[in-house]
């Protein structure tokens, strides 16, 4: 797993996921954060070491784009935070987030489609492989080796 990132990085890649291939200034210009250049260009360097981006040559300029996709970051930084927080539990987030009043009444009924969805596909997997291991240790009738 690839070292997580701290949250100006996470501000810098965000710029990169919406508009990459970005210069150092580009970057800086589409940061919330008040930033010096040379402090752009270090979490640019920092987040090229770990692998998180890459860069090309445009004359004198460098152009960054990433090198991860967002879903990639985020799927690690949600089981980073399911393992520290949670035990390992997905069920303790949305456990957390509901009883905690942080979901609306909306977020709760497409949560609740989602489960439902979830659950219908797991039933159809379970059933056909089900099914499918049940056919196989049945044994002909009427027949003899």
């Amino acid at each position: 797993m690839k070292p997580s990132l701290g949250e100006r990085e996470l501000d810098v890649m965000a710029v990169l996921w919406r508009g990459a291939p970005s210069t150092v200034a580009e970057v800086r210009d589409h940061i919330a954060a008040p930033l010096a250049y040379n402090t752009v260009l270090t979490i640019l360097r920092n987040l090229e070491a770990k692998g998180f981006v890459r860069h090309r040559a445009e004359g004198r300029v460098f152009r960054y784009a990433p090198a991860v996709s967002e879903e990639t970051v985020r799927g690690s930084a949600v089981t980073r935070l399911v393992r520290k927080f949670f035990g390992g539990s997905p069920l303790g987030v949305v456990a957390h987030l509901v009883a905690n009043d942080k979901l609306s009444a909306a977020e709760i009924r497409d949560l609740h489609t989602l489960i439902d969805a979830r659950l219908k596909a797991h039933e159809d997997d379970d059933g056909s492989a089900g099914r499918a291991t049940r056919a196989s240790k049945k044994s002909p009738r009427g027949r003899r080796p």
